[in-house]
């Protein structure tokens, strides 16, 4: 094993033996190389005031070389900030910006120890970090049934985790913490577990309400106390899109500082939360009591990021610090989550007026995106093709009975005519129209 990853490791088993023993197999071994190319291209930046022939870039006239076609279209932005590379673990002044940000919009993380957000290339590539990272053949990944299907891509796929599924939502219609609690509990005797904690839900746009989050973070602590070390993600992609009376903030803050063998870990991102889904800008942030430990993980995370992509893109990170900067930034953000506030509302009292009969039921959502149907006469993915092939309309059909519905990129006004024709397409489908 390499001597720098070998002290990355010595430093966690110091620290908290429960954290060293969640790594995997490649998360022991990986490290940030302190002696290669962007180490000494560093120290030139620093010293080398004559010459400087380290970076691979062009330069010209003392500034990176550029076409005028592109800057041109990007003339608002200084040359610097956009063509050379961006650090492995992303531009300084994004992940100070972004750390303030959650700061603000989780006051449950003041007086917390958690690391300075680390930059990837959106929410996938902070999760297939944390897979390559915490997930060996075998060890458990646990989701609700209701999920995002790359989970299984990046976890089950990529690292050959086990996927173990619980029910969404109880007898109640709220979120499930006992059938989470149990399958936390059932990974006893492997001693370790995955959790992801996705919430607005994608696909159903469910968070739960305050006393659920209390006893989401009683059942992992419950599993800690039964001896299992816990990794615990917060996909937060659709954080801030809450309509109703639900949790408001991360389930982050409440976990960062929970048992030893709970690692809290953050992964989010500009890409829903700001309307930037192409610039791909997300972040990985992990929480500890331990320095030394947060240290070793951005090493390990710069690792993974330097063997995968090498760095994020400049421009992307750039614009996203440019907006946070912005005086109209809270002000432009707050009109479009109104607009989506009025879609979801609109969605919600069409689905509750009565006049889709009894030909479905809706999943409980009040946050996010989306929402889902549960057809009851009929299967999703012939309404899906029905719907695609008749009306031009595109739905998602996912399992045996449940049809997601993405409002988010709905205009209010077309609505009404949307659900009208899903009604009349499942009519067809079940032979009562």
């Amino acid at each position: 094993m390499n001597p720098l990853a070998q002290q990355l490791n010595e430093a966690i088993e110091q620290e908290n033996a429960h954290v060293y023993s969640m790594l995997s197999g490649i998360g022991k071994a990986i490290y940030f190389p302190k002696e290669g190319i962007l180490s000494q291209s560093a120290e030139a930046k620093a010293k080398a005031k004559k010459f400087n022939a380290t970076i691979g870039i062009a330069t010209e006239g003392g500034q990176p070389m550029h076409l005028k076609v592109i800057q041109d279209t990007l003339s608002s932005y200084e040359p610097k900030d956009i063509y050379p590379y961006a650090p492995p673990e992303g531009k300084p002044e994004l992940r100070t910006a972004w750390r303030e940000k959650m700061i603000e919009e989780n006051p449950s993380l003041q007086g917390k120890s958690f690391g300075n957000p680390i930059v990837t290339n959106a929410l996938t590539h902070g999760l297939s970090i944390v897979a390559d990272l915490f997930a060996d053949a075998g060890d458990a990944v646990i989701i609700p049934n209701k999920n995002w299907e790359n989970y299984e891509l990046t976890f089950g796929l990529r690292r050959g985790a086990e996927i173990v599924e619980y029910p969404l939502y109880n007898e109640a219609n709220r979120f499930n913490s006992a059938g989470l609690r149990n399958a936390l509990l059932s990974q006893k005797e492997k001693g370790k577990a995955i959790v992801l904690l996705n919430f607005p839900n994608n696909p159903t746009g469910y968070t739960p309400g305050k006393e659920e989050g209390e006893e989401i973070v009683a059942a992992i602590r419950d599993a800690a106390e039964a001896g299992i070390n816990v990794v615990a993600v917060t996909d937060d992609a659709y954080f801030g899109l809450f309509f109703e009376d639900s949790m408001h903030e991360s389930l982050f803050g409440k976990l960062a500082d929970l048992h030893p063998r709970v690692l809290a870990v953050k992964v989010d991102g500009a890409t829903k939360e700001e309307y930037v889904w192409g610039f791909r800008v997300g972040f990985i942030t992990y929480a500890s009591s331990s320095d030394a430990i947060l240290k070793a993980l951005e090493q390990k995370t710069m690792g993974i990021i330097r063997a995968t992509i090498s760095s994020g893109a400049h421009p992307s990170q750039t614009f996203v610090l440019q907006a946070l900067k912005s005086p109209d930034f809270d002000a432009q953000k707050q009109e479009k989550f109104e607009i989506m506030k009025r879609r979801a509302n609109r969605v919600k009292s069409l689905l509750d007026s009565s006049r889709y009969g009894e030909v479905w039921d809706y999943y409980p959502f009040n946050s996010g995106y989306f929402m889902c149907l549960k057809l009851k006469t009929t299967d999703a993915e012939s309404v899906r093709t029905r719907l695609l092939d008749e009306y031009a309309i595109g739905t998602i059909a996912l399992g045996e009975t449940d049809l997601r519905v993405a409002f988010s990129c709905i205009e209010e006004l077309h609505l009404e005519e949307l659900f009208d024709t899903i009604y009349k397409a499942v009519l067809e489908v079940s032979g009562k129209a």
